[in-house]
């Protein structure tokens, strides 16, 4: 995802990552920008998936600043750029046409930015991909890989790791999809993970994510498999709890780095299902929120899950201190 140098230490919130979105015209990749990334600017709102339709073709390069747990920013190039840059991280290359032309582009791209930078980790995201059927979509990902890899190699490259995503802004595909590359730009993702593991653990709890609250991207989430069904529930859930907060004027924090860890104001709710589990969810700060599937039998330990979170939040506002301070 990023430039930086595999020896070098990069304090977390004094560099700013970018994620260049690229692909030929009328790829989706202003749809993406809009529907994901859009939810706290100050120009625009986050849109919903049906009006993208309605978006004209970019013709320049769009940047938008992101801050949350990590800040970065996002940067839409117009089909027709032929530009590259060392931090050059994904491709948004797939439409419903043939995609032939997307991978001699792709393959023209890559071969570029490694001159530039050869530590550049390649996102490939197959976008639209709601348009074809549950088994063309298999089909059409491992000819794409194939043809991309076969193609590199020809060229000498045989050992590029690029990972590729099928995704979609009418699913949750293009939210996971983010979540994986966001977490590339996160030294302390195994720490995080850790933490979660060990939160489950302790407070019976069958799944746990760690959000940032304003793309509904998972920064991190415990060893057990992501199962898309939570997922979605969760980000759901998400946006009812800050439609609410926000219809009652409450006001989240800036400060990431404040220390207290028992700051009345942050939000926390619990919400039964119908299929015997109950979702929770406790904001940490402004940025982060913690969403946990449990059982409902497990909530009678309701004391014991409130101090776990608490000990997790200390955890993790010590995690953003010495990420701040020490690594600065």
């Amino acid at each position: 995802m990023t430039s930086k140098s595999k020896h070098s230490i990069i304090p977390l919130f004094t560099y700013q990552p970018r994620l260049l979105l690229m692909g030929l015209r009328r790829s989706g990749k202003s749809s993406i920008r809009r529907v994901v990334f859009h939810k706290e600017s100050i120009k625009f709102t986050q849109m919903p998936p049906n009006e993208t339709l309605f978006l004209e073709s970019t013709n320049k390069i769009n940047k938008d600043e992101v801050n949350s747990f990590i800040d970065f920013q996002v940067w839409d190039f117009p089909g027709q750029i032929d530009f590259f840059d060392s931090t050059f991280d994904l491709d948004t290359i797939f439409g419903k046409d043939e995609y032939l032309e997307a991978l001699t582009k792709l393959h023209i791209t890559i071969i570029k930015a490694l001159t530039i930078n050869p530590n550049i980790n390649i996102e490939v995201f197959i976008h639209k991909a709601d348009t074809l059927s549950d088994d063309y979509k298999i089909d059409t990902q491992r000819d794409i890989q194939q043809r991309a890899f076969d193609e590199l190699s020809d060229s000498g490259l045989d050992n590029i790791s690029i990972s590729f995503h099928l995704t979609s802004i009418f699913d949750y595909s293009i939210f996971e999809a983010f979540s994986k590359v966001i977490q590339k730009l996160i030294p302390q993702l195994p720490t995080l993970e850790n933490l979660l593991n060990i939160f489950c653990s302790n407070s019976v709890i069958e799944k746990a994510y760690l959000f940032d609250i304003s793309s509904k991207i998972y920064i991190a989430t415990d060893s057990s498999p992501v199962d898309v069904q939570s997922y979605e529930i969760c980000s759901d859930y998400i946006d009812v709890i800050l439609d609410v907060s926000e219809i009652y004027g409450h006001e989240r924090k800036n400060d990431l780095n404040n220390k207290n860890t028992t700051d009345e104001t942050e939000i926390s709710s619990i919400i039964r299902l119908s299929n015997g589990m109950a979702l929770y969810f406790q904001e940490l700060n402004k940025y982060l929120a913690l969403v946990c599937l449990i059982r409902v039998e497990n909530l009678e330990k309701h004391s014991l899950l409130e101090y776990n979170i608490q000990c997790f939040s200390k955890a993790i506002k010590q995690i953003i201190y010495q990420i701040t301070y020490t690594c600065s």
